[in-house]
């Protein structure tokens, strides 16, 4: 055992061919570690960073990290630990960006590995702030609103806090749950238990299935989803398991969605923090309006690192459910029970949700209520407008004529809502446990 160094060319005709190179190397038996470095001129390239062990997917960095070590007891973020399994390894690098005359890459593989793991500090536990469950608004008897944000990121993927960091964000924002969704990988999912039961917070288990044509996170303790497969298997891999699979930013720059679907997924990501950057755009809509109508919607502050201003929970998404376990958040989800609150304050320089005074839009039965909405403007899919007068009203309104919502008279959104009728997909609470396939 010792060090193999191999140096690659890639080129477009090799991207073009399959994004995802794989480098190949044995593992023999009795290893107890490994460490993998590889190294380019960043200038040239952009290479995104994983493995795939002998007997199954160990992890993946993309373009975050240039090493990554897995011992039988531990395991850089992004991976999974546990005695690297005798046989063919593969180190995946995913070509994500050349310039004309591609790049050279060095992939270095030590056995046993040489460097130590950093996990990131622990963030102490915040107290003293009420949750958004505690605003009590209207609900179905026997459920509650929880209030919630289903995409973040962690040091598991591209984001700069660690998960115990993450739970502390989203307990002082006041949120009851916060999906962790790092990118193409599950290593996370084993510590959020622990982590949320000790910020007081649910921690909801996802995966970013992330690709350059678009990305879904994936929701629940279903195990990984295979990025590298055609989108379709993502949809129909998900709902077999009992998760949701959701559709994520599905416009927004280079991360659109472009991936041809005959069967959509149960969700789609239409509140992506980006849409505060105008918040009079109607293109979000107008995607959702040639796309399936059924379609739960959710919101998501794809938060990253505090330094981007954007905190957890903006937008904010209420979930009707009967507790706040993952199960019943996901439950909630799969039955269309969903709201989207844009309301936001700065806080120290990061973007908090108003959680208990910013207008709400709820759907219960064939009835709207908006809530803390005076002055506001109520308009439907079909364009039809209402204006709302007094802190809670209720109006009417067909399920067909959905997304409903409500606008400032400056014509920036404010809230939305639909609740179509739940397919009939198994949620993850009626469907048992899930499978774990890997």
């Amino acid at each position: 055992m010792g060090t193999i160094r191999t140096t690659l060319h890639l080129t477009h005709e090799i991207q073009n061919a399959d994004r995802y190179v794989r480098v190949p190397f044995d593992v023999p038996a009795g290893t107890d570690s490994l460490e993998v470095r590889i190294s380019y001129d960043s200038e040239a390239a952009v290479i995104d960073l994983g493995c795939e062990g002998a007997a199954g997917w160990r992890g993946w960095s993309g373009g975050a990290r240039t090493a990554y070590v897995i011992r039988t007891d531990d395991a850089t973020p992004g991976y999974l630990p546990g005695r690297p399994e005798e046989g063919e390894w593969n180190v995946i690098l995913g070509v994500h960006r050349l310039s004309a005359g591609g790049a050279d890459i060095t992939v270095e593989i030590s056995l046993p590995a040489e460097s130590t793991i950093d996990h990131g500090p622990d963030a102490a536990p915040v107290t003293g702030v009420a949750r958004g469950s505690s605003r009590n608004l209207p609900a179905p008897t026997g459920l509650r609103w929880f209030a919630g944000d289903f995409h973040a990121h962690t040091l598991h993927s591209d984001g700069r806090e660690s998960i115990s960091g993450l739970a502390a964000l989203g307990a002082r924002a006041g949120l009851d749950f916060l999906a962790v969704t790092d990118h193409n990988t599950t290593s996370h999912h084993a510590h959020l238990p622990s982590v949320g039961m000790q910020h007081a917070i649910t921690l909801l288990p996802g995966q970013e299935v992330t690709t350059h044509r678009g990305h879904a996170n994936a929701f629940g303790d279903i195990g990984w989803i295979d990025f590298r497969r055609p989108a379709q298997e993502w949809v129909d891999e998900v709902e077999r398991r009992g998760g949701v699979l959701s559709v994520n930013h599905p416009i927004s720059g280079d991360c659109s969605w472009l991936h041809p679907l005959e069967r959509t997924p149960r969700a789609i990501e239409l509140w992506h923090s980006t849409w505060y950057r105008e918040l009079i755009a109607t293109s979000p809509l107008a995607f959702h309006e040639r796309w399936d109508k059924d379609a739960v919607l959710l919101g998501g502050a794809d938060f990253h690192m505090q330094s981007q201003g954007i905190g957890p929970g903006t937008p904010t998404t209420w979930v009707a459910a009967e507790d706040a376990s993952p199960e019943a958040i996901l439950a909630g989800v799969a039955a269309g029970r969903t709201a989207i609150m844009g309301g936001v304050t700065v806080r120290d320089g990061l973007s908090a949700p108003d959680l208990f005074t910013a207008p709400v839009l709820l759907r219960i039965d064939d009835e709207l209520l908006a809530i803390d909405a005076d002055g506001l403007i109520l308009v439907d899919g079909t364009g039809e407008r209402r204006s709302v007068h007094g802190d809670r009203v209720a109006f009417p309104a067909e399920r067909s004529a959905g997304p409903h919502y409500l606008l400032h008279p400056d014509r920036s959104i404010a809230a939305l809502c639909a609740s179509p009728a739940a397919r009939p997909t198994p949620s993850p609470r009626e469907s048992g446990v899930p499978a774990r396939d890997q």
